[in-house]
């Protein structure tokens, strides 16, 4: 499974796309971060991203998307500029007919490093580790970014095979067990 993991921000937005399957080696297949300018106005803004994500969606070719759920911070402004690149990762996905995952932070946290309150460095290590890199990806929005791939090919693909299996029995008329 190929996922395109993304750490929405309107200033920097994490791009990290990741090969694997539960219970074999990660692959590494390419990170970056989008930046745009806060002198720009935000519809431009978010249409930097729109093209960026296109071009990322046709260059790796991802079987799903990852992108990390919006929560509550006291920054109002910095929550919107988030919420609205989130919706411009989920529409360009959603547009192409990719399933999209939305993460916690801090499941994402657990999912890379076991604990669910790890810092930012402690991130970027297990990354590192996991890709089997020789430098922590940085800025940290990269890191960020490869932890919800990995997050994802982890959790999110072994739900989603889960789910596929409930819905084929109920559609054979049996249930789950």
């Amino acid at each position: 499974m190929r996922v395109l993991g993304i750490d929405p921000g309107l200033t920097r937005c994490g791009l990290g796309v990741v090969d694997g399957a539960v219970g074999r080696p990660l692959t590494l297949r390419a990170y970056d971060v989008v930046r745009t300018p806060a002198d720009v106005e935000t519809p431009l803004r978010l249409c930097v991203l729109e093209r960026a994500l296109d071009r990322w969606l046709d260059e790796h070719r991802p079987d799903a998307v990852a992108v990390e759920r919006v929560f509550s911070q006291q920054n109002v402004r910095t929550v919107m500029g988030t919420a609205q690149a989130s919706g411009v990762a989920m529409v360009v996905a959603a547009r192409r007919g990719l399933p999209v995952a939305l993460h916690t932070p801090s499941e994402v946290k657990a999912a890379v490093t076991g604990s669910g309150r790890a810092d930012k460095a402690q991130v970027g290590a297990m990354v590192t580790r996991l890709l089997r890199l020789d430098t922590v990806p940085t800025p940290a929005d990269a890191a960020d970014a490869l932890a919800l791939a990995i997050c994802h090919i982890w959790r999110g693909g072994a739900r989603s095979r889960l789910e596929t299996a409930a819905a084929a029995a109920r559609t054979a008329g049996g249930t789950p067990t």
